[in-house]
């Protein structure tokens, strides 16, 4: 498991980007009621970083081509995003919100 941050630290609503050299992708964090979502911060269609985008409930929305990706499944609901972007388990430990590292490894371009 990998420590990203206190759970107090997140605020409902708010996208919270993770990018440190112990996490190996960039990843986002967000609090939606008691939930905590993660997913990896990079839209499947081109190199936007989500956290920069617009959150609506449980969407992400990309700021460059208005995909929008469902938090909790990774699913885009329209073009041109045509792939899901990776959802990560979350675990609060001890007020610490924690991802299992095997979850992270870096995707191939050539699987994207």
């Amino acid at each position: 498991m990998i420590q990203l941050c206190l759970i107090a630290d997140l605020s409902p609503g708010v996208v919270t980007r993770i990018a440190r050299p112990d996490v190996p992708v960039p990843l986002a964090l967000v609090k939606v009621g008691e939930r905590v979502f993660c997913i990896d911060d990079t839209c499947s269609h081109e190199t936007a970083s989500l956290s920069d985008g617009w959150l609506d409930g449980h969407e992400i929305e990309c700021p460059l081509h208005e995909s929008r990706f469902d938090l909790r499944t990774g699913k885009p609901d329209c073009p041109p995003a045509r792939r899901p972007i990776r959802t990560h388990v979350v675990e609060v430990v001890d007020g610490m919100v924690c991802v299992d590292a095997t979850s992270l490894a870096p995707i191939a371009e050539t699987a994207r």
